[in-house]
């Protein structure tokens, strides 16, 4: 826009993963307002975007608008309108404008070699709302997996910001190889992903070893696997919770060693969690490499 500023713009909207209404507002706001944090800008002006059926009472909308509306101002932003349209599931996400100052953006293709990355969120919400969708969730891992999914990452974004960090992404639909792949061939690099130490939402882990995987996660790991080798000690479960479709996951930022280790002392009770998950290197065969 001018010297000193840039505008950062982005769209996400999707069914509802919940059953209340009020619960998946929130989720899909604060998905939608996390493309901006990832690249370090601060949301200011948001749009409803609804898809909503006529069978449903239009109090269930207004709990969805209200949910969204709730992570809107807490992200100190504001809904200014939006738009409906007829469909046959209900479908809510915005449309979000953010401000920047060009020298401040985060890409996710600037990862040096020797950074660490650093995850602010756990992984296994796509296998947990698969689960979910089963019933077979008990109360405290849903308790767990919608915390998670409902937490912006404003607060994450603001120590990156004042830590200083090379690269940024959010961990989404593609999964934490999808992303760091994203990562690590933008920069011309490759990523290490450390898959013991990678947190994950403890009840994942017993439903992806009975093989309750989303559909998803098949066509992620399609999608990357001559840009991924996994050592032989990773097992199956783990290969597919590394590939997990994520609603509304956490950062991955890649900075240099030292930082990385302030980073995440200054993460403690910022964040669900603030692990060291990988390593830079320089290029090797292959883009991501599991250990």
């Amino acid at each position: 826009m001018r010297e000193d500023l840039a505008v950062v713009q982005t769209v996400d909207f999707f069914p509802p993963i919940v059953d209340d209404p009020y619960t998946f507002g929130q989720i899909a706001a604060a998905n939608s307002l996390s493309d901006i944090y990832a690249m370090g800008g601060d949301p200011t002006l948001s749009m409803n975007l609804i898809c909503f059926p006529t069978c449903l009472p239009m109090d269930v909308m207004a709990k969805i608008m209200q949910g969204g509306a709730s992570k809107v101002k807490e992200a100190g932003a504001i809904i200014a309108g939006g738009h409906t349209i007829e469909d046959s599931e209900p479908k809510y996400g915005l449309c979000v404008t953010g401000f920047i100052h060009p020298d401040k953006v985060m890409k996710n293709s600037n990862c040096k070699e020797g950074d660490l990355l650093v995850l602010t969120k756990p992984i296994g919400i796509g296998v947990l709302t698969t689960a979910n969708k089963a019933q077979l969730l008990d109360e405290k891992t849903y308790d767990q997996m919608v915390e998670a999914m409902a937490t912006l990452n404003k607060y994450g974004k603001n120590v990156m910001m004042e830590v200083g960090a090379n690269a940024c992404t959010d961990v989404t639909g593609f999964g934490l190889i999808g992303h760091a792949s994203e990562m690590a061939k933008g920069s011309d690099l490759t990523i290490e992903l450390f898959s013991n130490e990678v947190p994950i939402i403890e009840a994942a882990i017993d439903f992806a070893k009975m093989g309750i995987i989303p559909s998803g996660a098949y066509h992620n790991m399609a999608f990357v696997q001559d840009d991924v080798r996994f050592a032989d000690s990773v097992p199956q479960y783990m290969q597919d919770l590394l590939v997990d479709p994520i609603t509304s996951g956490g950062l991955l930022i890649s900075l240099p060693e030292e930082k990385a280790h302030e980073l995440v002392k200054k993460l403690e009770g910022v964040t669900i969690c603030n692990k060291i998950v990988g390593r830079v290197t320089a290029k090797q065969d292959k883009a991501i490499i599991v250990l």
